[in-house]
């Protein structure tokens, strides 16, 4: 249905998804490295502010004003993380607002308002989706007076399930943000039964494959947005060496960044 686009800036490999055409933004590779969003804001959208965080793996999502209470819109050196906001999502409150998420395995989600043009950067490993991030990100854009119905939610390359082997113990956790009130092994049994099941078998004892970006889906079904305004990546960082950086495969600590502007829509 929506169709997923390389790009190139300078000869080098981005990705854009066509559900969320009207915005500029992109899914940068490991090409890009190491340059900052204040430098991928210029491929995007020159004039635009720039906003990122220091990512926690937790559900903390912050709107610009809130960054710029704690710390000085991207004045602070790229080496000195410590003195950024810490969360995991970014939310805009007006147009031209650049917001970034890095990540080597974890999920980038870029969520965008059709009507009211603000958009929402989200980077969800299994702990941040565990703790319902992205469900958060979007209670805050309506909070800001988004209907769900408005939204258009991109997820993009990620560790895909049929190779991300975790714990049964992580994938309950994960399992628990939409199954709740279960045991551990009727959770994951439960889990596995599902028509689009994020589980599966792992030939280690207490092991199993966990798909994130599935579990996320998930979760927006269960929010009220259908599978029409949901689009996913077809690309796996772990399997893709060429473009991605894995942390799990060359624990390196190197990321690719994920970053949409806001936009008046009339």
């Amino acid at each position: 249905m929506y169709t997923w686009q390389w790009r190139t800036w300078s000869g080098l490999p981005y990705l854009t998804c066509s559900i969320l055409e009207p915005w500029f933004h992109g899914f940068f590779t490991q090409q890009f490295w190491p340059r900052s969003p204040l430098e991928l804001t210029k491929v995007l959208q020159p004039d635009a502010d720039v906003y990122r965080v220091k990512q926690v793996h937790g559900n903390i999502v912050l709107t610009p004003s809130e960054i710029r209470q704690e710390s000085d819109k991207l004045s602070v050196p790229e080496e000195a993380q410590d003195f950024l906001a810490q969360a995991d999502g970014l939310i805009t409150e007006q147009a031209q607002q650049a917001v970034w998420v890095a990540s080597a395995d974890c999920t980038p989600v870029l969520i965008a308002d059709a009507k009211t043009g603000q958009v929402a950067a989200v980077h969800a490993g299994w702990r941040g989706t565990a703790a319902k991030i992205v469900p958060q990100a979007i209670a805050r854009l309506q909070s800001q007076g988004s209907k769900i119905q408005q939204l258009r939610i991109a997820m993009g390359p990620a560790i895909a399930g049929e190779v991300y082997q975790v714990s049964t113990q992580v994938a309950a956790e994960v399992g628990n943000s939409i199954i709740t009130d279960k045991s551990h092994d009727d959770l994951l049994n439960i889990l596995y039964s599902l028509p689009n099941s994020p589980l599966s078998a792992d030939p280690h004892p207490g092991r199993v494959r966990l798909d994130v970006r599935q579990v996320i889906a998930l979760q927006l079904e269960q929010f009220g947005i259908s599978p029409e305004q949901v689009a996913i990546a077809p690309h796996c960082t772990y399997q893709e060496p060429e473009h991605f950086f894995s942390y799990r495969r060359d624990k390196l600590k190197k990321v690719q960044w994920s970053g949409i502007v806001s936009t008046n829509i009339s």
